[in-house]
């Protein structure tokens, strides 16, 4: 974990950056969808795409605990699949 140390927040690991740059796009591309998908495609995939930075912001609050800081990891390695499988849908 030491190479955590050389950012000052959650907000400097580029994986966080990534992360929102990715929720950003998704989102952009989703609002083209069809009004009939709202509520299904269009809301799932914008969520659990938000949940990727979330959860890098929250591995990043519990670090000093490794094992909820893989925890947390763990968690946005599974909304970044969540999110790969909605893509795949598109």
């Amino acid at each position: 974990m030491s190479r955590l140390q050389h950012a000052q927040s959650f907000r400097g690991l580029v994986v966080h950056q990534k992360a929102r740059q990715l929720s950003r796009e998704i989102f952009r591309l989703t609002r083209s969808f069809p009004k009939e998908e709202m509520y299904s495609l269009t809301d799932q995939i914008r969520r659990s795409s938000r949940s990727i930075g979330a959860q890098i912001a929250e591995a990043w609050a519990k670090r000093r605990y490794e094992r909820h800081f893989v925890s947390k990891l763990t968690d946005a390695d599974a909304e970044q699949y969540e999110t790969q499988h909605w893509i795949d849908r598109m």
